[in-house]
């Protein structure tokens, strides 16, 4: 990978990982006081910490973070707020399913980074341990996103 797509992919990422924090914080507090709470709060705070990695790894390999991608992934997530859900005001269910549709393809996403990023080790002189720790833990946040909506779809739809 040229330096130059790199920087790109890194960047895009960041904004992925900006989208991704904020709609996790999001689902964690609407669900707070549900039975899936605790998890929902854990995902979004180590989907907060994946991105400080992220931070920490483009810092390392002298990537500068581009502005503009932070902002475009804070506007990606207030867009959210515009889509339909069959309600004016209220929440519905659908708007759950959706957002934790929206949070699992973040997270698949964020995985197929650290795993490319694997494939670079050697050239790059990345933290082979720590990208895998990234990537088990992004496995787990999928499993986890994945019982909530599951049980939302039911919900929401059924």
């Amino acid at each position: 990978m040229s330096r130059e797509a790199l920087e790109i992919y890194l960047n895009d990422h960041l904004a992925g990982s900006t989208t991704g924090r904020l709609i996790s914080r999001h689902i964690a507090e609407h669900h707070r006081s549900s039975s899936h709470g605790g998890e929902l709060r854990r995902v979004a705070d180590e989907i907060a910490e994946d991105r400080q990695a992220l931070l920490d790894l483009m810092a390392a390999l002298d990537v500068p973070t581009r502005r503009h991608k932070i902002y475009a992934g804070w506007l990606a997530e207030k867009a959210r707020l515009l889509k339909l859900n069959g309600r004016v005001v209220r929440r519905s269910g659908l708007s759950t399913v959706i957002e934790l549709e929206a949070l699992r393809l973040g997270i698949e996403g964020k995985s197929l980074l650290w795993q490319s990023l694997l494939s670079l080790t050697p050239r790059e002189e990345l933290d082979e341990a720590r990208l895998r720790n990234l990537l088990d833990r992004a496995r787990e946040q999928i499993d986890t996103v994945e019982t909530v909506r599951r049980e939302a779809v039911g919900a929401g739809l059924g």
